[in-house]
């Protein structure tokens, strides 16, 4: 097994909600030498050296600067992807079955979750005897806690050729089956015991439902990784090592990675793309640093982000959803993402450096546009340069299946996409 694929499947695993995203990053990072600052801290910052900060616990920003000005490099991926969360008051008793009540977030497959064992993580919020600083516990119960169960076929003759699912009644996951003598509470009850605390001190969660089943590589070569959320923990890894690689005796000027929550449901949050933290976060550096706002204005006038997500590859059972004259493969290289509608960020020169960048360091890269009649995704690159105008690409790896339960990708790719980013992050 390529020492990328193991590093990628063994980092989603450590991965199931975006909080855990940003622990596990926080600890990678800290591993790489690079050290904590606090948001609500005033930072010292010294040339020459790495840190990061965490943004409400599911945003992650990391930087490292050079012992020399220079220019501005900027990698973008997210943290959040697309899944169940569990509502406030989450126990609903029907015909003797406990079922959790559920909210969708983010575009998902519905059809793709039936019938699978479902873990939940996330983090609970706990009474303290601080009104404004209760106590936050990350929790991953690691375990088959759920499943969606499918309607059998007998009673449900159309399934194959309707199969619409009704996100509220028909994708309610069972926990539990106790007859009549199931509490109303019995959620909140059961949380409370694992716990080892008061139903009446838990305040709030945040909890996601996930696949349990691991990734792992399929194929009769082993060519493919499938697995739950490469969307985007492929990219997330891919920054983080790439901003790791990235030496401050190496270069000059600034390098900075934004692991952005949110994307799938828009980024217009606090910690989301849409918002003024990265705005933010470079003012700070620059201030902590004593250069002045002009500087910073003229390094993003200069710089260059690269928003790291996932693209579309051609599905070899529906190779007409692909436009006729671009049509990306899984295992041929990096996929470079156009949208005369933006929905993509990019142009021409944006197009051109990268390109050049691909092919000085040998990294396989290709185009990727949609169909003119088949409205495609958007990611963070727009939103986020919009907020800080600076030069921008969509790029990702090609993949199947996105926003299945469990996508699959080439694992050339990800070794392809790492090389990318630490050749950016180097220059």
């Amino acid at each position: 097994m390529q020492k990328d694929s193991l590093d990628l499947l063994q980092f989603i695993a450590a991965c199931p909600s975006p909080f855990h995203t940003v622990e596990a990053s926080s600890s990678f990072l800290k591993e790489a030498g690079f050290t904590e600052l606090a948001m609500s801290s005033t930072w010292e910052l010294m040339p020459g050296e790495r840190y990061f900060t965490k943004v409400y616990g599911s945003t992650l920003l990391a930087f490292a600067i050079g012992e020399k000005e220079g220019p501005l490099r900027i990698g973008a991926a997210h943290t959040d992807f697309p899944c169940f969360r569990v509502k406030p008051q989450a126990g609903i008793k029907k015909e003797g079955y406990g079922l959790l009540n559920v909210e969708r977030y983010g575009g998902m497959m519905l059809r793709t979750w039936l019938d699978r064992p479902l873990g939940l993580a996330g983090k609970v919020v706990l009474r303290s005897g601080k009104v404004f600083s209760p106590k936050v516990k990350l929790v991953d119960f690691g375990r088959p806690l759920l499943t969606i169960p499918s309607l059998a076929i007998h009673m449900d003759r159309e399934v194959n050729d309707e199969g619409k699912l009704n996100p509220q009644t028909d994708m309610l996951p069972l926990a539990t089956i106790s007859g009549e003598e199931l509490s109303e509470t019995f959620f909140l009850d059961w949380l409370a015991k694992e716990l080892e605390a008061a139903p009446e001190d838990i305040l709030s969660y945040e909890l996601s439902a996930y696949p349990l089943e691991k990734g792992c590589l399929c194929g009769l070569q082993e060519e493919f990784i499938s697995s739950p959320r490469l969307d985007n923990l492929t990219s997330t890894l891919a920054c983080l090592k790439g901003i790791a690689s990235a030496e401050p005796k190496d270069f000059s000027g600034l390098r900075l990675i934004a692991l952005f929550d949110n994307e799938e449901v828009g980024s217009g949050t606090k910690q989301g793309a849409g918002s003024a933290v990265l705005n933010q976060v470079l003012e700070r550096i620059y201030s902590a640093l004593d250069r002045t706002r002009e500087d910073l204005w003229a390094d993003i006038a200069s710089g260059f982000m690269l928003s790291v997500d996932v693209a579309h590859a051609l599905h070899p059972n529906h190779a007409d959803k692909c436009d006729p004259s671009h049509k990306p493969l899984m295992g041929s290289g990096v996929a470079l993402k156009q949208a005369a509608a933006q929905t993509y960020a990019g142009d021409a020169e944006a197009i051109a450096i990268i390109r050049g960048l691909c092919e000085a360091s040998d990294i396989p890269w290709q185009a990727f546009v949609n169909r003119n009649d088949i409205r495609g995704g958007s990611t963070l690159g727009s939103l986020a340069s919009a907020l800080v105008p600076i030069r921008t690409l969509d790029i990702g790896v090609p993949m199947l299946a996105m926003h299945s339960a469990r996508e699959l990708m080439h694992k050339d790719d990800q070794a392809s996409l790492e090389r990318l980013l630490a050749s950016f992050m180097g220059a």
